[in-house]
């Protein structure tokens, strides 16, 4: 709603422009099932958009925190973007369970 562009908070997914990479549709996939047709509410930490004018946020749709669950499925990478960093120790935990269990991208 309103025509903005969102920046998800500490994390980094593989892109799908100007080249697809690997893991990249996958990621906008699920994130589109995630969000798209749904209420989200965005969380701010301390800054308010990056140097492109996107609202820099964390995501949440009902009781699901999207940026996580990227990454718990292993479909982006922790990635701290100093100084919006409030949940940045519990995303590098699930990287790292997603890493030991193989899935997404850490797959063997």
């Amino acid at each position: 709603d309103g025509g903005y562009r969102v920046r998800y908070i500490g994390i980094d997914t593989p892109e799908i422009h100007p080249e697809v990479e690997a893991f990249g549709l996958e990621a906008w996939q699920v994130n589109r099932a995630l969000v798209e047709g749904k209420i989200v509410r965005l969380e701010k930490d301390i800054s308010e958009v990056d140097k492109y004018g996107r609202l820099l946020r964390y995501v949440y749709v009902d009781n699901i925190f999207v940026n996580a669950e990227l990454v718990r499925q292993g479909l982006a990478y922790a990635q701290a973007y100093p100084p919006d960093t409030k949940h940045q120790d519990y995303l590098e935990k699930l990287e790292q369970e997603a890493r030991q269990a193989g899935r997404g991208m850490w797959a063997k």
